[in-house]
Parts: C-alpha cells; sequence; structure tokens
C-alpha cells in the first residue's frame, strides 16, 4: 500500500474504531502529521483524562501509553510500536525505588512521568519536565526523592532551593549525548541563534542555554520570540513543528545523535496494523493501576492543592 492510500485508510479505521490518535513531539513528521493530538508529555496525559474516544492509539512509548490507561482504564490504548520503550524509565523498577523509599523515609517521591506504572504505584506524585517544579514546590515534605532522572532532579533542586532532593542516577541516553564541544562548535558557528535546551540535557550544557523548558515551551518561546535563529537541544523529532509553525525562522540542532531510536521505531504501517488488528492494547493489574492513578491525578491537580 503506497502512502496515500495508507493515510486514507487510517483516517476511515480511526472513524470506524472511534479512535485518537495522540503523538508526542518526538515522533517521524508522517506520525505527527496524521495525529489527532501532538504535544509533550504533559499535554498528552491531559489529554489521555478528557478524551471520549474509546480508543486511545499512543504513537510514542510504553510508560506513554501506560499513563493513558491508568487514566482511562474503560478505553482501548494501543501501541503501535509495542517494543518502543524508554531507557530512563526502565532505569528504576518498583524494588530499587523500595529500597530508596527505606533510606529516607521522611521523604516524599516524586517521579517524572518516564517511569514504569509500577514506579508510579509508589510514588506520592508524578510530574513532567514542565510542571516538574511546581510539583516538587507543591509536595508536603523537605525531603523529596525524585526519580528517575537526575538531569531534571538538578535542573528541580536550582529553582526550589527549601528543600532537599534525593535524586537518582538515572539519565536520558539521547539528552546525554550532548557534549560542551557541541555547544562550542555549534555557537560558533552559529553565534546569533539563542539556545534552547530541554532539562534533560546535563546541567554545564543548561547553563549554556538561553532557555530552559520542555518540548512544548521550547516550541512556544521559539515561535513568541523575535529572534530568527535557534540552536535546539532536544531531539530531532521536534523540529518538524517549529519549522511549519515557524517558516521565517531557521532552526539548528544542537548535535547531530539527538535521535531517539524508540521514538522513531513507530510507522505509519504500525499505526495501520494496530487499527486494523486492534492489537498490541496495553494491560495493566487494577492495583497497580489505581495507586498509579492517585500519583497521576495529584500531579492533574496540582495546582488547586498542597499534596499531602
Amino acid at each position: 500500500m503506497d502512502r496515500p492510500s495508507l493515510i486514507r485508510e487510517i483516517n476511515k479505521l480511526k472513524l470506524e474504531r472511534d479512535a485518537c490518535i495522540l503523538a508526542h513531539n518526538y515522533q517521524n513528521p508522517e506520525i505527527q502529521d496524521i495525529a489527532d493530538i501532538v504535544g509533550d508529555s504533559f499535554a498528552l496525559s491531559r489529554a489521555a483524562a478528557e478524551l471520549e474516544n474509546n480508543v486511545l492509539v499512543f504513537c510514542g512509548v510504553r510508560f506513554m501509553a501506560e499513563s493513558a490507561k491508568i487514566l482511562s482504564p474503560q478505553k482501548t490504548v494501543l501501541l503501535p510500536a509495542k517494543y518502543a520503550g524508554c531507557p530512563l524509565a526502565d532505569s528504576i523498577d518498583e524494588k530499587q525505588l523500595e529500597i530508596e523509599k527505606n533510606k529516607h523515609p521522611n521523604a516524599k517521591v516524586v517521579c517524572y512521568i518516564n517511569s514504569s506504572s509500577k514506579v508510579k504505584a509508589l510514588s506520592d506524585v508524578c510530574c513532567t519536565s514542565s510542571n516538574a517544579v511546581d510539583v516538587v514546590k507543591s509536595v508536603d515534605s523537605q525531603e523529596v526523592i525524585f526519580v528517575p532522572d537526575e538531569n531534571l532532579a538538578s535542573y528541580v533542586a536550582e529553582q526550589v532551593e527549601d528543600k532537599k532532593i534525593i535524586s537518582w542516577p538515572g539519565h536520558c541516553i539521547t539528552h546525554a549525548r550532548i557534549t560542551m564541544e557541541d555547544v562550542y562548535n555549534i555557537k560558533k558557528e552559529h553565534p546569533m541563534a539563542k539556545m534552547l535546551v530541554h532539562p534533560e540535557v546535563s546541567e554545564e550544557i543548561r547553563c549554556s542555554a538561553d532557555f530552559v523548558g520542555s518540548t512544548s515551551e521550547i516550541i512556544n518561546y521559539a515561535k513568541q520570540s523575535q529572534c530568527s535563529e535557534f540552536i535546539i537541544g532536544t531531539e530531532v523529532g521536534i523540529l518538524h513543528k517549529m519549522k511549519n509553525d515557524n517558516p521565517n525562522k531557521k532552526f539548528y540542532l544542537l548535535s547531530r545523535r539527538l535521535v531517539c531510536e524508540n521514538m522513531k521505531m513507530t510507522t505509519l504501517e504500525d499505526v495501520y496494523n494496530s487499527l486494523i488488528n486492534m492489537e498490541n492494547k496495553i494491560t495493566i493489574p487494577e492495583d497497580i493501576r489505581i495507586k498509579a492513578l492517585n500519583s497521576l491525578n495529584r500531579m492533574l491537580s496540582v495546582k488547586q492543592k498542597v499534596v499531602k
């Protein structure tokens, strides 16, 4: 089946199945183009909780599809690329978190959404890169175990100086590929460009940037800025929307190594097959789901009340 025919069939199946396609900003351009909603983890989490569709096709990685299922157990959640995982999420499991909690009995646990449902179930509240600071500020504890991303934990600690942040030694392998040599070289090549990076990068990279934010915040910054050139320090998939939104601006990827193999697994054929066969359904044990739901709901309501 050629690409136009494949897209037509996907759109037809989407209507027949009462399905909504969600795609992360890091997905391949053709996946973003067929999606009903494209966004960062926070936007997609909210959408999963609010959408009325019976079927959610999650073009991302497993922890994202799991989050959608946790929030919407009555819906069928499909992960087109069944093996699309996240090394960062895999860097901690529930047994390791339990040991860490026993070491710090007075601490609350804030887990980055890039984590398994079992880790979410053991946490007090979840967060995304766009609301991590607000979530940690809202926690009613002076000690916070932050898992699993040590770089995001470091970024939060810089913004929340009145709490002790206990970080887990995990990191995003894609963002970790950036080196200071990359920074020096690209700034030399494009001296007038503003450098925008994700908080998952290392502290020294963040300190070299003009702006630090989630994928959606980076997209919005570039759109609203009067500047015309930007160096982008996050996964290459984000450039698709940034270039579409800003045809008169120039964007340069900080490093050619900023490619997440897991995010690039999803193909149009995968989306089609998942819809026609209703395959790769996400399932979560109900006891785990309920506990993880509490963590996600606290995140979604963090501006309304303090986490207890």
